[in-house]
This record gives C-alpha cells, sequence and structure tokens, in this order.
C-alpha cells in the first residue's frame, strides 16, 4: 500500500511539473485580418501562442509590447480582459504602462475575439490561467521578473485565480470591477443549464449589447469611445465562427457561476500589494436578469463590493470612483491609469 502511494505521489508530481511547463510556440504574422472569427484591427501587432491543451492545438492571440525606455530589471504586466471586451480594449493603459518602461502583455483567452474557440473544450478558471502561465514562460516571463497582473471583470476573477494558483508569479495584482466578489449561487441565482446561455447568447446582436452596457455600464450615457468596443463584440457574435463563439461563451458564463472566487480572495496574496478599482455606480451581477426580485436588487451593488473585498484581502489599497460604473479604465482612462501609475509608484 506505501509503495502505491509513493507511486501515486510521484505520478501526480511529475504530472503536474508537466502541467506547468506545458511547452509552445510564438508565431509573429502576418495573419488573416478575420483571425478566428474577429475581424477587428488590433492597435498593436498580433502574436499567437500556438500549445496543446486538452489534447486538442489550440491558439492564443496575444499582443506584446516591449518597453519604452528599456529597464535594466523586466518589469512585465499582464493585462487580462473581460467577457465582453478583448485584449484591445486595454490598448491605451498598455501605451501608458509601456512608456513607464513595463513590457506588456495583452492575451485573448481561449474562447475569445482573436484565439481559438474549440467546441469540446472545459472551460475553467484553472485551465485560463494555466494557459496564461504557459504563454508567460514560453516568452521567458518568469517569477524572477516584476510581473504586474491586471484583470477587469470577468479578467479580474481570473486575474483572482491567476494569483491563488501562481502567487511567485504575482508581483502586484491590480482588480478593475472584477466580477465574482459574490457567489451567485448561494446568493440564490437560479442555476441554468448551458443549453439556457447558448439559447440566450444566440440572440445577442449590436442593439443588445449596446443597451445592457449602456444601462448597466456607463449609466446610460453612449460616445464613440464606449460604441467601437460594442461593434468589436458584436462583430464577433456574427463573425465566421459564430457557432463556436456562442458555445464557448455559454460555457464561460456557467464557468462563472459555478466558480466563484468570492470565498477565496483573502487568501489572496501578493508579493507587494493589491489594487482594487472600483466604479461604484457598476451594477453587474452575473445572473441579475434571471433571479427573482428579491434576489436580483442585493446583487452587483459595487458600491458596498468594493469596501468589503478590501476587508478580505491583506494590503489592499481601494480606489473608488464614486462617478463611474463597470469599466472606469474606458469611461475615464486619464484618471484610472493615472490612479494605476501612482499606485505601482508607492
Amino acid at each position: 500500500m506505501r509503495l502505491c502511494l509513493a507511486s501515486a505521489f510521484v505520478a501526480a508530481a511529475a504530472m503536474a511539473s508537466h502541467l506547468n511547463n506545458s511547452s509552445g510556440v510564438i508565431v509573429e504574422g502576418p495573419f488573416p485580418q478575420d483571425l478566428h472569427g474577429s475581424n477587428f484591427t488590433y492597435p498593436f501587432p498580433i502574436k499567437l501562442f500556438r500549445f496543446s491543451s486538452q489534447n486538442q492545438p489550440l491558439e492564443m492571440a496575444f499582443m506584446d509590447l516591449a518597453p519604452t525606455p528599456s529597464l535594466k530589471r523586466q518589469k512585465v504586466a499582464v493585462l487580462l480582459h473581460g467577457k465582453n471586451f478583448c485584449a484591445a480594449t486595454w490598448g491605451e493603459t498598455a501605451s501608458v504602462l509601456q512608456a513607464q518602461g513595463y513590457r506588456v502583455i495583452l492575451p485573448d483567452q481561449v474562447g475569445f475575439c482573436k484565439s481559438s474557440k474549440p467546441r469540446d473544450y472545459q472551460f475553467s478558471l484553472p485551465q485560463l490561467a494555466l494557459n496564461t502561465f504557459s504563454l508567460l514562460h514560453a516568452l521567458n516571463i518568469t517569477e524572477s521578473d516584476e510581473v504586474t497582473i491586471v484583470g477587469h471583470s470577468l479578467g479580474g476573477m481570473l486575474a483572482i485565480r491567476f494569483t491563488l494558483l501562481y502567487p511567485d508569479m504575482a508581483t502586484n495584482l491590480v482588480l478593475t470591477n472584477p466580477i465574482g466578489l459574490e457567489d451567485y449561487l448561494a446568493e440564490g441565482v437560479p442555476y441554468l443549464d448551458i443549453s439556457a446561455h447558448l439559447a440566450s447568447e444566440a440572440e445577442t446582436n449590436y442593439a443588445s449589447i449596446k443597451a445592457y452596457e449602456q444601462a448597466t455600464y456607463y449609466q446610460g450615457d453612449w460616445i464613440e469611445d464606449y460604441d467601437v468596443w460594442a461593434r468589436m463584440l458584436s462583430a464577433v457574435y456574427a463573425g465566421s465562427e459564430r457557432e463556436a463563439f456562442l458555445e464557448a461563451q455559454a460555457r464561460v458564463v456557467d464557468m462563472v457561476l459555478t466558480q466563484p472566487v468570492a470565498n477565496d480572495v483573502s487568501r489572496v496574496k501578493t508579493k507587494r500589494g493589491v489594487l482594487l478599482v472600483v466604479g461604484t455606480k457598476d451594477t453587474t451581477a452575473i445572473g441579475k436578469q434571471w433571479s427573482p426580485p428579491n434576489v436580483a436588487k442585493r446583487l452587483g451593488k459595487f458600491n458596498a463590493l468594493g469596501k468589503a473585498t478590501q476587508t478580505k484581502i491583506a494590503n489592499c489599497t481601494l480606489v473608488e470612483f464614486e462617478d463611474s460604473g463597470h469599466a472606469p479604465q474606458i469611461q475615464d482612462p486619464e484618471r484610472f491609469n493615472g490612479a494605476l501609475l501612482k499606485w505601482l509608484k508607492r
């Protein structure tokens, strides 16, 4: 029995070592304009990380900005997008960080935007975190570098899970209106089958995206800076890989509902600290739209969620934008980027 247990531990350790060092190759373009169903023009050149995951070949699109000026010690910022956004949405913040000497990595997660959209894929936060970790290692970014993980919305939820799985990689963690700060199912959101999410995703178009984001993200305002991202997303919904994208997004909604991070944030530890940026007018909550009124009314109150979350995370700085909603980096980029740089230079 002891020999069997020892063999099992050795096998498990070997498997863990293999998974955490999964290999892949970096491929530079040019690539077709319509890459994996997204024809949106990104602000910086696209590269592809080609790797194997869940026994299938995948491509993870990303942008890699060299620092200007270059510093002696490599400083890296990894910017993680939300569900209704792509890596391109971080373009302005990426340019600001690049000018401060950061190497900036902007990935599109598998299932999103210009990355592969596998039909038979188990979407999980640990899997997406592993994919991101593997990309960084393929780019020779290691635990010895100063790495800042920045996540917005779903990207914030992923950034939390990434930091929990790879604490030695995260020097700084920046969370911008992350979803998942409440356990939606535990709060009473009814669980729906993935087929229900698929039907909902199939009805998504430019008009529905604009209506939702205008009301939930921007307090009724709508300007070109918001519209460009709605059109970017709607083009993927109507694009050449529409069916695969719909299925991926349905599985992502299920992932958010069934893999909460709300009860794990107290375990988050980084080398230097955590910045939590919250637009307090945000009312985003996954599942609120199909919840009973008594459940819906208590969800997505970021004016309270930010303060409550700060008390749970060690060495956490909270910055609240009282006139911003779900995407302060888009609504007020100058103020957001200023707060980010001030905190990084602390």
